[in-house]
């Protein structure tokens, strides 16, 4: 086997062989969750000939989010930190502003 695909053979090896632990586990977890955010909205999207936004995806979002800080947080990764950190306080908004328009329109029905 050449030098090259010797080093990428033990690269790939210690990446996700030696390393692999329940922080890493976790991570594949919360990156399972936050990629369903984006099959929820494209099958929604695909039934509704139309973009729609479901608030599953919300939920996937803030699962997945919240689970991938705790992971980026473990491995000390603050550009990782940062982005999902904000991307909760984003995901919580939208979830709080869907509550407010569910009651709103219950208001209105009584």
């Amino acid at each position: 086997m050449d030098s090259t695909l010797q080093h990428l053979m033990d690269w790939l090896h210690q990446v996700f062989i030696q390393q692999f632990d329940g922080w890493v586990l976790l991570g594949f977890v919360a990156q399972f969750f936050f990629t369903m955010r984006f099959v929820v909205q494209w099958l929604a999207s695909e039934r509704a000939k139309r973009s729609v936004v479901p608030i599953a995806f919300w939920f996937f979002s803030l699962f997945g989010g919240g689970l991938l800080l705790l992971y980026a947080i473990q491995r000390r990764d603050p550009v990782f930190i940062a982005g999902q950190g904000l991307g909760l306080l984003i995901y919580v908004r939208n979830l709080w502003l869907i509550a407010n328009e569910r009651r709103a329109a219950m208001a209105k029905v009584d």
